[in-house]
């Protein structure tokens, strides 16, 4: 009797589905994944909004050496936080998007920059209103605060380029290239300080050393950086979707998407 082995892989079960993050290259998958997420991420925007406000500006101490005015890094640090991570996140996806040809990757890009441009007005706003008291100036040529409306331009332009082109997958390509490049100066902020001698503090956190701030202070700080970047999140989806809807009318409808991506 001959027996004859195969050394094949044994084929999928029909109708198995496959998982993986790329699934949601798919615009209809992403719309579903999208639709189901944003809810809960405006929920605990709102939750931990709110309780930073409170624990910030009611229960954290006055601080020994700035009084009241030191309360604006409540909202000051998680938006020059999101301002960073929100550009290099768009540079991430927008590069995605360009080398493999993912047109959900490069709508998520387009979605995070008025976001990530958002944040870093707040940052340079609320910068200015904390270096007033502090400084004795509403704005310095700082390498910091230099870097930061840099940032700020590149979103802008950004958002001004990819809104120039009517094709998309051009604008697409073209947002990508000045994504990447723009990249580079994320860094150059956050090493700004250490970099040069510059009048902006150092960071108010530190993962090599114990946090220097009442623990009150830092509960508030960490609430409305969770509050921030659920609220973050849940703008890009909802921008996403509505991005999706445009360029793909039938995904409104509930249709369905053949395509990988």
């Amino acid at each position: 009797m001959n027996v004859t082995l195969s050394t094949s892989p044994a084929p999928l079960a029909a109708g198995r589905p496959r998982y993986g993050w790329t699934q949601f290259a798919s615009p209809a998958r992403f719309e579903r994944l999208a639709r189901a997420l944003v809810p809960w991420c405006w929920g605990v925007a709102v939750v931990a909004g709110l309780a930073a406000l409170y624990v910030g500006f009611v229960v954290a101490p006055v601080d020994a050496t700035q009084g009241q005015a030191y309360r604006i890094l409540f909202i000051h640090v998680p938006a020059a936080w999101l301002s960073m991570v929100c550009y290099l996140a768009m540079a991430l996806w927008a590069v995605v998007g360009w080398v493999w040809n993912v047109r959900m990757a490069s709508r998520l890009a387009r979605a995070l920059a008025p976001t990530g441009a958002l944040y870093t007005a707040i940052a340079l706003w609320t910068g200015a209103v904390w270096g007033k008291p502090t400084w004795g100036a509403w704005w310095v040529w700082d390498a910091r605060l230099t870097s930061e409306l840099i940032l700020l331009l590149l979103y802008l332009g950004y958002l001004a380029l990819v809104e120039s082109i009517d094709d998309d997958r051009r604008a697409a390509q073209a947002g990508a290239m000045l994504a990447l490049v723009g990249a580079l100066n994320v860094p150059i902020i956050y090493f700004s300080v250490k970099w040069w001698n510059t009048l902006h503090q150092g960071a108010s956190i530190s993962l090599t050393a114990a946090p220097t701030m009442a623990r009150t202070m830092l509960l508030a700080l960490a609430l409305a950086t969770v509050a921030c970047w659920a609220q973050a999140i849940a703008a890009a989806l909802t921008r996403a979707r509505a991005i999706s809807f445009a360029q793909e009318p039938h995904l409104a409808a509930g249709g369905s998407d053949r395509d990988d991506a």
